[in-house]
Protein backbone atom coordinates (compact mmCIF):
# COMPACT_ATOMS: atom_id res chain seq x y z
CA UNK A 1 0.00 0.00 0.00
CA UNK A 2 1.30 3.69 -1.03
CA UNK A 3 1.19 6.11 1.94
CA UNK A 4 1.39 9.43 0.82
CA UNK A 5 4.12 11.21 2.84
CA UNK A 6 4.28 14.98 3.13
CA UNK A 7 6.74 17.64 3.72
CA UNK A 8 6.46 19.64 7.41
CA UNK A 9 5.58 22.61 4.69
CA UNK A 10 2.74 20.36 3.32
CA UNK A 11 1.31 19.46 6.48
CA UNK A 12 1.18 22.65 7.71
CA UNK A 13 -0.52 23.58 4.41
CA UNK A 14 -3.00 20.94 4.89
CA UNK A 15 -4.33 21.63 8.26
CA UNK A 16 -4.67 25.27 7.40
CA UNK A 17 -6.83 24.39 4.45
CA UNK A 18 -9.00 21.94 6.84
CA UNK A 19 -8.91 24.54 10.08
CA UNK A 20 -8.32 27.82 8.54
CA UNK A 21 -5.91 29.77 10.57
CA UNK A 22 -6.28 26.38 13.24
CA UNK A 23 -7.85 24.89 15.65
CA UNK A 24 -8.65 27.21 18.39
CA UNK A 25 -9.93 30.06 15.65
CA UNK A 26 -12.73 27.14 14.28
CA UNK A 27 -13.87 26.00 17.79
CA UNK A 28 -14.44 29.58 18.92
CA UNK A 29 -15.60 30.12 15.53
CA UNK A 30 -18.15 27.21 15.18
CA UNK A 31 -18.63 26.17 19.02
CA UNK A 32 -18.49 29.28 21.11
CA UNK A 33 -19.65 31.62 18.54
CA UNK A 34 -23.04 30.81 18.27
CA UNK A 35 -23.55 30.20 22.37
CA UNK A 36 -23.93 34.23 22.11
CA UNK A 37 -27.35 33.29 20.73
CA UNK A 38 -28.24 31.96 24.67
CA UNK A 39 -27.51 35.27 26.60
CA UNK A 40 -29.96 38.08 27.55
CA UNK A 41 -31.70 40.65 25.29
CA UNK A 42 -30.14 44.26 25.50
CA UNK A 43 -33.60 46.14 25.91
CA UNK A 44 -34.04 50.02 26.48
CA UNK A 45 -32.04 50.77 23.90
CA UNK A 46 -33.69 54.35 23.44
CA UNK A 47 -30.71 57.02 24.59
CA UNK A 48 -30.84 59.67 21.58
CA UNK A 49 -27.01 61.12 22.65
CA UNK A 50 -26.58 58.93 19.64
CA UNK A 51 -27.54 56.36 17.31
CA UNK A 52 -25.67 53.52 16.51
CA UNK A 53 -25.87 52.65 12.78
CA UNK A 54 -24.08 49.27 11.82
CA UNK A 55 -24.70 46.92 8.02
CA UNK A 56 -24.89 43.13 8.50
CA UNK A 57 -25.33 39.93 5.93
CA UNK A 58 -26.04 36.62 6.18
CA UNK A 59 -22.35 36.03 7.07
CA UNK A 60 -21.81 38.62 9.60
CA UNK A 61 -24.93 38.61 11.45
CA UNK A 62 -23.25 35.99 14.59
CA UNK A 63 -20.55 38.64 14.79
CA UNK A 64 -22.79 41.71 15.10
CA UNK A 65 -24.25 39.52 17.98
CA UNK A 66 -20.86 40.10 19.60
CA UNK A 67 -19.88 43.10 18.30
CA UNK A 68 -23.18 44.67 20.07
CA UNK A 69 -23.36 43.00 23.22
CA UNK A 70 -19.85 43.18 24.03
CA UNK A 71 -19.86 47.32 23.54
CA UNK A 72 -23.58 47.41 25.47
CA UNK A 73 -21.75 45.05 28.29
CA UNK A 74 -18.51 47.06 28.96
CA UNK A 75 -20.17 50.94 28.36
CA UNK A 76 -22.65 51.90 30.49
CA UNK A 77 -25.17 53.52 28.04
CA UNK A 78 -28.47 52.53 26.13
CA UNK A 79 -27.63 54.34 22.73
CA UNK A 80 -30.69 53.79 20.39
CA UNK A 81 -29.38 51.12 17.75
CA UNK A 82 -30.43 50.73 13.57
CA UNK A 83 -29.44 47.59 11.94
CA UNK A 84 -29.35 47.56 8.53
CA UNK A 85 -29.42 44.20 6.68
CA UNK A 86 -28.08 43.46 2.86
CA UNK A 87 -30.23 41.46 0.53
CA UNK A 88 -28.32 37.87 2.05
CA UNK A 89 -29.52 38.45 5.36
CA UNK A 90 -32.32 35.26 6.46
CA UNK A 91 -35.31 36.01 7.56
CA UNK A 92 -33.40 34.08 10.72
CA UNK A 93 -31.21 36.55 11.39
CA UNK A 94 -34.12 38.77 11.22
CA UNK A 95 -35.54 37.24 14.13
CA UNK A 96 -32.59 36.48 16.14
CA UNK A 97 -31.69 40.47 15.99
CA UNK A 98 -35.31 41.28 16.87
CA UNK A 99 -35.30 38.85 20.12
CA UNK A 100 -31.64 39.88 21.05
CA UNK A 101 -32.26 43.99 20.45
CA UNK A 102 -36.18 44.05 20.51
CA UNK A 103 -35.88 47.97 20.87
CA UNK A 104 -33.93 48.38 17.96
CA UNK A 105 -34.91 49.77 14.40
CA UNK A 106 -34.35 46.64 11.70
CA UNK A 107 -34.38 48.00 8.06
CA UNK A 108 -34.75 44.88 5.89
CA UNK A 109 -33.11 46.24 2.49
CA UNK A 110 -36.17 46.45 0.54
CA UNK A 111 -36.97 48.93 3.34
CA UNK A 112 -33.84 50.99 2.44
CA UNK A 113 -34.18 50.55 -1.52
CA UNK A 114 -37.62 52.50 -1.33
CA UNK A 115 -36.21 55.30 0.71
CA UNK A 116 -33.06 55.39 -1.43
CA UNK A 117 -35.46 55.45 -4.58
CA UNK A 118 -36.78 58.53 -3.00
CA UNK A 119 -33.55 60.47 -1.48
CA UNK A 120 -31.26 60.13 -4.37
CA UNK A 121 -33.84 60.88 -6.78
CA UNK A 122 -31.59 64.36 -8.09
CA UNK A 123 -28.38 62.76 -7.55
CA UNK A 124 -27.52 60.22 -10.40
CA UNK A 125 -23.95 59.26 -9.20
CA UNK A 126 -24.99 58.44 -5.76
CA UNK A 127 -28.17 56.18 -7.16
CA UNK A 128 -25.67 54.47 -9.22
CA UNK A 129 -23.30 53.40 -6.73
CA UNK A 130 -25.61 52.79 -4.32
CA UNK A 131 -26.39 50.20 -7.21
CA UNK A 132 -23.41 48.60 -7.25
CA UNK A 133 -21.39 48.43 -4.72
CA UNK A 134 -21.86 46.17 -1.55
CA UNK A 135 -21.32 49.06 1.46
CA UNK A 136 -23.11 51.83 -0.32
CA UNK A 137 -25.96 51.35 2.55
CA UNK A 138 -23.43 52.58 4.89
CA UNK A 139 -23.05 56.14 2.96
CA UNK A 140 -26.41 56.80 2.12
CA UNK A 141 -28.73 54.70 4.41
CA UNK A 142 -27.23 55.01 7.78
CA UNK A 143 -28.16 59.01 7.67
CA UNK A 144 -31.22 58.49 5.97
CA UNK A 145 -32.78 56.58 8.85
CA UNK A 146 -30.73 58.33 11.51
CA UNK A 147 -32.93 59.31 14.25
CA UNK A 148 -30.24 61.80 16.23
CA UNK A 149 -27.78 64.31 15.51
CA UNK A 150 -25.10 62.33 15.98
CA UNK A 151 -24.14 58.28 14.61
CA UNK A 152 -22.04 55.85 16.39
CA UNK A 153 -20.75 54.54 13.27
CA UNK A 154 -19.90 50.46 13.79
CA UNK A 155 -19.20 47.62 11.56
CA UNK A 156 -19.83 44.04 12.52
CA UNK A 157 -16.42 43.02 13.02
CA UNK A 158 -15.54 45.09 16.47
CA UNK A 159 -15.10 43.98 20.00
CA UNK A 160 -14.98 45.82 22.92
CA UNK A 161 -13.14 45.06 26.44
CA UNK A 162 -13.51 47.80 28.36
CA UNK A 163 -15.49 51.18 28.16
CA UNK A 164 -14.24 53.27 25.43
CA UNK A 165 -14.13 56.24 27.32
CA UNK A 166 -12.10 58.46 24.69
CA UNK A 167 -14.86 57.67 22.12
CA UNK A 168 -17.63 58.23 24.02
CA UNK A 169 -16.49 61.04 25.50
CA UNK A 170 -16.48 62.52 22.19
CA UNK A 171 -19.70 61.34 21.10
CA UNK A 172 -21.49 62.84 24.73
CA UNK A 173 -19.18 66.09 24.57
CA UNK A 174 -21.94 68.60 22.98
CA UNK A 175 -19.14 71.22 22.33
CA UNK A 176 -16.99 68.22 19.91
CA UNK A 177 -18.33 69.26 16.70
CA UNK A 178 -16.05 67.23 14.51
CA UNK A 179 -16.02 63.55 13.51
CA UNK A 180 -13.82 60.99 14.76
CA UNK A 181 -12.71 57.68 13.64
CA UNK A 182 -10.46 54.61 14.28
CA UNK A 183 -7.02 54.94 12.20
CA UNK A 184 -5.80 52.67 9.89
CA UNK A 185 -2.38 51.84 9.75
CA UNK A 186 -2.03 53.66 6.32
CA UNK A 187 -4.55 55.61 4.32
CA UNK A 188 -6.43 53.01 2.38
CA UNK A 189 -8.56 55.36 -0.35
CA UNK A 190 -9.17 55.34 -4.10
CA UNK A 191 -8.46 58.96 -4.62
CA UNK A 192 -4.96 60.99 -4.71
CA UNK A 193 -4.65 63.36 -1.78
CA UNK A 194 -3.36 66.02 -4.48
CA UNK A 195 -6.48 65.24 -6.96
CA UNK A 196 -8.53 65.88 -3.46
CA UNK A 197 -6.78 69.49 -3.46
CA UNK A 198 -6.93 70.37 -7.06
CA UNK A 199 -10.57 69.64 -8.07
CA UNK A 200 -12.08 70.23 -4.11
CA UNK A 201 -9.88 72.38 -2.21
CA UNK A 202 -9.74 70.75 1.05
CA UNK A 203 -6.58 68.37 2.43
CA UNK A 204 -8.05 64.62 2.63
CA UNK A 205 -7.43 63.60 6.23
CA UNK A 206 -5.00 60.41 5.94
CA UNK A 207 -5.46 57.11 7.76
CA UNK A 208 -9.09 57.33 8.48
CA UNK A 209 -10.83 53.76 9.26
CA UNK A 210 -14.80 53.65 8.72
CA UNK A 211 -15.42 50.75 11.22
CA UNK A 212 -15.63 52.74 13.91
CA UNK A 213 -16.78 56.54 14.26
CA UNK A 214 -18.79 59.17 15.57
CA UNK A 215 -20.85 60.94 12.41
CA UNK A 216 -22.27 64.24 12.64
CA UNK A 217 -25.71 63.87 10.34
CA UNK A 218 -24.64 67.74 8.81
CA UNK A 219 -21.33 65.54 7.42
CA UNK A 220 -22.82 63.73 5.46
CA UNK A 221 -24.59 65.51 2.50
CA UNK A 222 -25.87 64.18 -0.38
CA UNK A 223 -24.30 67.28 -3.09
CA UNK A 224 -21.07 66.57 -1.65
CA UNK A 225 -21.27 62.80 -2.17
CA UNK A 226 -22.74 64.01 -5.92
CA UNK A 227 -19.60 65.82 -6.19
CA UNK A 228 -16.97 63.37 -4.44
CA UNK A 229 -18.02 60.61 -6.89
CA UNK A 230 -16.85 62.74 -9.67
CA UNK A 231 -13.42 62.00 -8.73
CA UNK A 232 -11.00 60.41 -11.31
CA UNK A 233 -10.84 56.75 -10.00
CA UNK A 234 -12.62 57.16 -6.65
CA UNK A 235 -15.07 54.18 -7.60
CA UNK A 236 -12.01 51.77 -9.11
CA UNK A 237 -10.34 49.37 -6.40
CA UNK A 238 -11.59 47.38 -3.83
CA UNK A 239 -15.44 47.72 -3.05
CA UNK A 240 -14.78 48.54 0.86
CA UNK A 241 -12.04 51.40 0.21
CA UNK A 242 -14.50 53.35 -1.93
CA UNK A 243 -17.10 53.60 1.10
CA UNK A 244 -14.17 54.55 2.91
CA UNK A 245 -12.94 57.13 1.23
CA UNK A 246 -16.12 58.71 0.51
CA UNK A 247 -16.65 58.65 4.54
CA UNK A 248 -12.94 60.16 4.33
CA UNK A 249 -14.02 63.07 2.07
CA UNK A 250 -17.06 64.69 3.53
CA UNK A 251 -15.54 64.08 6.91
CA UNK A 252 -12.51 66.42 5.47
CA UNK A 253 -14.36 68.60 4.00
CA UNK A 254 -16.42 68.85 7.67
CA UNK A 255 -13.75 68.41 9.91
CA UNK A 256 -12.24 65.34 11.52
CA UNK A 257 -9.69 63.80 13.96
CA UNK A 258 -8.94 60.17 14.88
CA UNK A 259 -9.25 58.24 17.86
CA UNK A 260 -6.18 58.17 19.98
CA UNK A 261 -3.33 55.28 20.15
CA UNK A 262 -5.33 52.77 21.85
CA UNK A 263 -8.11 52.42 18.91
CA UNK A 264 -5.51 52.55 15.87
CA UNK A 265 -5.80 49.13 13.57
CA UNK A 266 -3.09 46.80 13.63
CA UNK A 267 -2.31 43.47 12.13
CA UNK A 268 -0.51 41.78 15.17
CA UNK A 269 -1.78 39.40 17.96
CA UNK A 270 -2.32 40.81 21.19
CA UNK A 271 -4.75 43.06 23.11
CA UNK A 272 -2.30 45.51 25.33
CA UNK A 273 -4.98 46.37 27.11
CA UNK A 274 -6.77 48.25 24.55
CA UNK A 275 -10.57 48.81 25.20
CA UNK A 276 -11.45 47.54 21.50
CA UNK A 277 -10.13 46.15 18.26
CA UNK A 278 -11.34 45.63 14.53
CA UNK A 279 -10.96 42.57 13.54
CA UNK A 280 -11.10 43.23 9.87
CA UNK A 281 -11.09 40.32 7.16
CA UNK A 282 -7.46 39.12 7.30
CA UNK A 283 -7.27 39.14 10.72
CA UNK A 284 -10.77 37.88 11.09
CA UNK A 285 -9.89 34.66 12.70
CA UNK A 286 -8.01 36.92 15.73
CA UNK A 287 -11.52 37.54 16.11
CA UNK A 288 -12.57 33.94 17.63
CA UNK A 289 -9.25 33.05 18.46
CA UNK A 290 -7.89 36.30 20.74
CA UNK A 291 -11.32 38.45 20.65
CA UNK A 292 -13.98 35.87 21.08
CA UNK A 293 -12.10 33.77 23.57
CA UNK A 294 -10.72 37.05 25.59
CA UNK A 295 -14.25 37.78 26.61
CA UNK A 296 -15.00 34.40 27.13
CA UNK A 297 -12.83 34.00 29.64
CA UNK A 298 -14.02 37.25 31.43
CA UNK A 299 -17.25 35.37 31.57
CA UNK A 300 -19.39 37.22 28.83
CA UNK A 301 -20.94 34.80 27.91
CA UNK A 302 -22.64 33.97 31.14
CA UNK A 303 -23.97 37.21 31.81
CA UNK A 304 -28.05 37.49 31.87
Amino acid sequence: MNIPRFTPGALRLRWKQHFGHGLRAAWYRDVVRPRILHTAAVTGTTDPTAEIHVLTSAGDWLNLLWTLKSFYAVAPRKYALCIHGDKTLPAVALENLAQHFPDARIIPRDEADARADTVLRDFPRCRQFRNTNLLAPKVFDFPAFLGTDRMALFDSDLLFFAEPEEYLRRIEDPEFRQNAFNADIASSYTVEPAAVIERCGFALHPKINSGLGLIHRASMRLDWIEEFLSLPGITEGHFWRIEQTLYALCSSRYGVELLPAPYTFYHEPGLHGRPFRHYIGCIRHLMYEEGMRQLTRNGFLRQR
